[in-house]
């Protein structure tokens, strides 16, 4: 069965979806089967992966609220190995229409959906902004939790009560639901507030922050227009080298073996 990663922070703006996107590109190119479920009404994910959120009426929103089959929703990509479960607008109104469900009906429906698929060795899920219905299903779905942390002032603020949410989706719905680790993005190691920020959170989550650091980068931002990773559209980019660093630094620590080596600085 694939290892399937929820990437969460109900703070916006703190390159969630950037990390998803860049981090399955990177799997992809050196041979891991990857699906992205983008779970975000946004479509980030799905227009930084060149796909129209509205060009089709199978999408995730399909899936978790009319009974759609995974399989059936599941779209290549331009990329080999990289296929994305799309997402659609409508998907904001999901909330509304799960609310009407029992409570433990409404947040497994994703989980339901996704334990039969089969065919990936990593399936990477992006979450909304917020710590509703959406990104608990998410989480209920996955076995670890990977939360992007921008690199400024009040980083920490809300985490506390996300990591209260995965503690309690630990105990009444998925024990094996993991925090996999915190990375830190936007990060400029010219300034003092973004290594105090780092040290902080470090201090906050002792041993769960990965070691790669994701810089500020204009490549990076420009990528998704282009509708495409930072890695395939800059992969020279300080920005890509790091994502690149931080795949290896993932896949390694779930016992795999990768043969890129970062380069020195």
């Amino acid at each position: 069965m694939p290892l399937r990663y929820a990437f969460a922070n109900q703070k916006g703006g703190v390159g969630k979806t950037t990390t998803v996107v860049n981090l399955a590109a990177a799997m992809a190119t050196w041979g891991f089967r990857t699906l992205v479920v983008d779970a975000d009404p946004q479509c980030n994910a799905s227009t930084s992966l060149g796909v129209d959120a509205r060009s089709s009426d199978s999408h995730v929103y399909a899936v978790i609220v009319a009974g759609l089959p995974a399989r059936n929703a599941i779209r290549a990509t331009r990329w080999e190995g990289l296929d994305l479960l799309p997402s659609t607008p409508d998907l904001a109104g999901a909330a509304v229409e799960l609310n009407a469900e029992p409570p433990q009906e409404r947040v497994t429906r994703l989980a339901r959906a996704l334990v039969q698929i089969d065919a990936y060795d990593y399936v990477l899920i992006d979450s909304p902004p917020s710590l509703g219905v959406l990104t608990v299903n998410a989480l209920v779905a996955a076995q670890g939790v990977v939360v992007p942390v921008q690199c400024e002032y009040l980083a920490l603020e809300g985490l506390s009560q996300l990591t209260h949410t995965i503690s309690l989706v630990q105990r009444a719905l998925n024990q094996n639901l993991a925090l996999r680790g915190v990375v830190m993005t936007m990060y400029d190691r010219r300034t003092t507030l973004a290594n105090e920020v780092v040290e902080q959170v470090r201090r906050h989550f002792p041993k769960r922050v990965f070691e790669t650091l994701i810089p500020r980068s204009v490549r990076l931002s420009e990528a998704p227009s282009y509708g495409e990773p930072g890695v395939i559209y800059a992969p020279r980019s300080q920005g890509a080298l790091a994502y690149l660093g931080l795949a290896r630094e993932l896949l390694v620590g779930d016992g795999h073996t990768v043969a890129w080596e970062p380069e020195a600085s």
